[in-house]
């Protein structure tokens, strides 16, 4: 089953972004590959300087930023340094891909309502880390991808799209996995065009396409 987006309008406003990333980057590179995304990126952040994701960006001209959690007292400020460092890229909100930091209250406030996150579960369904464990563990016969609007809770805030991913028989977490990151690829730039192009309205926990 996909989800059915609605149909594109005139955007009000762009909005430029910074991506955090702590890994291999492979959902960064979905958006650069994305060209109605990718002129928007303006700055790529990681809290690991030997993460592939850093590689990807400056092999597209895209400036990076390295914020290592060791170099800082407490969450409060490793994520004073992110925000900003973001602000001064000039953007104005936040795409999580890979992003393994909980980021503290102050950075929300800073752009409230202007941070996304993917994560690989139906929402509320098995937040945290070992989603795809989880799943696993659990025995469930669908899994899937949601797409959210960052808030105070871990993987808590209002859901802007959710595509299911059915478990196999024998799946192990490494094939489920694979075939979650397929559909990461496919709807995370389509919510990231959105949300760039101003098409993106947060109502309490419910989000409108526009």
């Amino acid at each position: 089953m996909r989800p059915t987006l609605p149909p594109r309008q005139r955007p009000e406003a762009h909005i430029d972004i910074a991506v955090l990333a702590s890994g291999s980057g492979t959902n960064l590179q979905a958006l650069i590959d994305t060209p109605s995304v990718r002129p928007h990126i303006r700055l790529v952040v990681s809290d690991n300087p030997d993460a592939q994701a850093l590689t990807r960006a400056e092999d597209h001209g895209i400036a990076t930023s390295v914020v290592g959690w060791a170099d800082h007292r407490n969450r409060d400020s490793f994520s004073v340094a992110i925000a900003d460092a973001i602000e001064q890229s000039g953007a104005k909100g936040v795409v999580l891909a890979g992003f393994m930091r909980i980021l503290a209250r102050s950075f929300i406030d800073r752009f409230p309502e202007r941070i996304l996150n993917i994560h690989p579960s139906l929402l509320p369904a098995f937040p945290g880390s070992q989603a795809v464990e989880t799943a696993i563990d659990h025995g469930v016969k669908v899994s899937g991808v949601t797409v959210h609007f960052v808030d105070e809770m871990v993987d808590h805030g209002p859901i802007v799209a959710q595509v299911p991913v059915a478990v196999r028989p024998g799946d192990t977490v490494q094939t489920l996995h694979q075939r979650i990151r397929v559909e990461e690829h496919r709807i995370y730039p389509e919510v990231v065009e959105a949300f760039v192009e101003g098409r993106l309205r947060v109502e309490g926990r419910r989000v409108d396409w526009r």
